[in-house]
């Protein structure tokens, strides 16, 4: 039965405009119901994001299909993702590059997201617990950077943390209503370009160093 959706929701997808076939199988190749709740595997395979926990979502496929297509991924590249939320992004990037480094804020979530990612054999995800618009300064640069909660703009820590020729996607905007989609690229000048792909949706990037109670 899920198998079945599963293909549906692939063939949705590639109606909708994800061409890239590397990016459509590594989609196909992850279980989406392992990264939601139990209560929701009914409805994994509906382009829809669903709750898991903590006030975070796991996004719908077709956005996760969107920004890997966009990312450009090539198979020796370094990813930095900041969110990692469940592990589903994380999952789909891994089948495509040579490792993911991801920072996530909220503690349990991370555990949560590490026991998947471990229980599925993705061995080519590193992650962290930390504050994401720090990045990850220690294993830059990357080539390649996808931000899974909107802010404001990009912080220039991460942008610091980019490689020639290096690829960012992230959600920005002031507000849940204003936001969109933006592909950054590290020219060779050290300037960036800017373009707008579509609005979006997201969770904010939450401000200030991680420890709180309700992060642990």
């Amino acid at each position: 039965m899920l198998e079945a959706r599963k293909i549906r929701l692939v063939m949705e997808l590639r109606q909708q405009g994800i061409t890239d076939q590397a990016v459509l199988s590594a989609i196909e190749k992850v279980p989406r119901e392992a990264f939601v709740p139990e209560s929701f595997h009914d409805q994994a395979y509906e382009n829809t994001a669903l709750p898991i926990g903590h006030g975070q979502t796991i996004s719908q496929p077709s956005v996760v299909g969107f920004m890997t297509q966009a990312l450009e991924i090539g198979p020796r590249m370094k990813i930095l993702e900041v969110g990692t939320g469940c592990g589903y992004q994380a999952a789909v990037l891994a089948g495509l590059c040579r490792r993911v480094y991801s920072i996530e804020r909220f503690r349990e979530l991370l555990r949560e997201a590490e026991k998947r990612l471990l229980d599925l054999r993705v061995n080519n995800v590193t992650t962290k617990w930390g504050d994401g618009a720090s990045g990850w300064p220690e294993q830059a640069p990357f080539d390649r950077m996808i931000l899974t909660a909107a802010a404001t703009e990009v912080p220039q820590e991460l942008l610091d943390q980019m490689s020639e020729n290096g690829i960012i996607i992230a959600p920005v905007g002031e507000t849940s209503r204003e936001q969109t989609l933006i592909r950054m690229r590290h020219m060779p000048d050290n300037t960036w370009e800017k373009e707008e792909l579509w609005p979006v949706r997201f969770v904010p990037m939450l401000d200030g160093k991680v420890g709180d109670n309700s992060e642990q």
